[in-house]
């Protein structure tokens, strides 16, 4: 599977992230769908509020209203503009998954809201210049 993030979207993570300062921050990936297996990340929620030093939990409410703007931004066209997963930030860590992290994507594909995969982008600042970032993505159990 290839994730692109363009330029304009890592600037973006770079201003929330200085803003943050060593607060884990997070929120929800929205992509465009480019071929088979293929998505570019173009825009993304932020919750700011609710993280600690070690540990981001987003608040629902405030990322289901960005993907209804998102949705609405896009016409709707489900099969191009989707959810593509989670996203947030290690300022003192490894760009890494915790186990705590997979324990959580693994629980929301093999879920009852119909999401087969999601990707977890973690990021964090590296000398508050350049941007560190891993890509994982969870796939639902397919022999279920």
């Amino acid at each position: 599977m290839k994730i692109e993030l363009s330029g304009a979207v890592k600037r973006r993570f770079k201003v929330h992230l200085r803003r943050a300062g060593r607060r884990e921050i997070g929120g929800v990936l929205m992509a465009e769908q480019i071929g088979v297996d293929h998505f570019r990340i173009i825009d993304f929620s932020v919750d700011d509020q609710t993280g600690g030093p070690a540990h981001f939990v987003r608040s629902p409410e405030y990322h289901q209203k960005a993907l209804a703007n998102f949705f609405a931004r896009t016409g709707e066209n489900y099969a191009r503009f989707n959810y593509l997963g989670e996203w947030h930030s290690h300022p003192s860590f490894a760009v890494r998954p915790s186990t705590e992290d997979s324990s959580s994507m693994m629980s929301l594909v093999q879920g009852e809201r119909g999401i087969t995969f999601a990707a977890l982008l973690i990021v964090r600042l590296r000398h508050w210049f350049s941007l560190d970032y891993s890509i994982t993505m969870f796939v639902a159990d397919q022999s279920s």
